[in-house]
């Protein structure tokens, strides 16, 4: 049987990534005002120059029946079935749109991963093994479903101000974290995105330490894979999160930037590691 792994393009993976899996992906919809790009398609940078030139943050739209229907129709002229891993339905319509669609077509299986990101490309880079292994799609839905709270999703960010633009801190917060050098992390904890902790102080100091207490804490990793994602980060950064994780006896160490779902949000200078935890 020959299954499709497909997902949103909240997964920010690379082209060069989704081609080596053979991972199928639909966009999110990207507002700049009245012009309408699509998530994957474009720098990520143009979201920073955006807010810097109007004040203003993107507005991204989700992926909709009409759009999941052309997609699954399309991978079903060369796929037999299609398991779609969608971003979390507790941060995205997208996902209960997939499943409506689903519902109405054979051979779709739509799976709620309560995660976003990369942590959804690792999960993605699961699935597409178990279908090479020939599992059948019931099986790779059954063991996705077993093993998706153990993604460790999480990003510390440097500045609040997109957080504030987009409602979700105060002024007072803002001004707060920016005269204290508060640096939160965020996390994603059963399928939502919540700060669980404040660092302070000079950022590559607070993201080396976080990595630190975060590979500390989630202590039984899959060693396979692992990402480093990121919205803007130093070279030199990266590189000691690379060295870090290499270290820790991560195989394969995966370097992603983020695209408009987590970039609209954070905003620049966000970065974190990200893997599965073997609980």
């Amino acid at each position: 049987m020959k299954i499709a792994i497909s997902t949103d393009s909240s997964v920010d993976m690379s082209k060069e990534l989704l081609e080596k899996f053979d991972i199928k992906t639909v966009p999110f919809g990207v507002s700049f005002g009245n012009e309408v790009k699509y998530d994957g398609e474009f720098p990520t940078q143009e979201i920073f120059d955006y807010v810097d030139q109007t004040g203003n943050i993107p507005q991204t739209s989700a992926v909709n029946e009409y759009q999941f229907e052309q997609h699954f129709e399309n991978l079903l002229k060369d796929y037999d079935a299609v398991v779609h891993l969608s971003i979390s339905s507790t941060i995205s319509s997208a996902c209960n749109n997939a499943i409506r669609v689903g519902e109405k077509m054979k051979n779709i299986y739509v799976i709620d991963t309560h995660t976003l990101c990369t942590g959804l490309a690792l999960l993605c880079i699961y699935a597409r093994e178990m279908a090479d292994k020939g599992l059948s799609p019931e099986e790779i839905v059954k063991n996705i479903i077993l093993r998706r709270d153990n993604v460790r999703v999480s990003f510390v960010v440097k500045q609040l101000k997109y957080l504030k633009k987009g409602g979700r801190c105060s002024m007072l917060q803002l001004l707060g974290a920016n005269l204290l050098q508060i640096r939160p992390k965020i996390e994603v904890v059963n399928g939502k995105v919540i700060s669980t902790k404040k660092y302070r102080g000079d950022f590559k100091s607070v993201v080396k330490k976080y990595a630190v207490e975060n590979l500390a804490e989630y202590n039984h990793p899959d060693l396979k894979y692992g990402f480093i994602s990121y919205t803007t980060a130093e070279p030199e950064l990266i590189e000691d999160l690379k060295k870090l994780m290499k270290d820790a006896g991560f195989q394969n160490i995966y370097v992603s930037q983020a695209g408009a779902t987590i970039s609209t949000h954070c905003g620049t200078d966000a970065v974190g590691i990200i893997y599965i935890n073997e609980e």
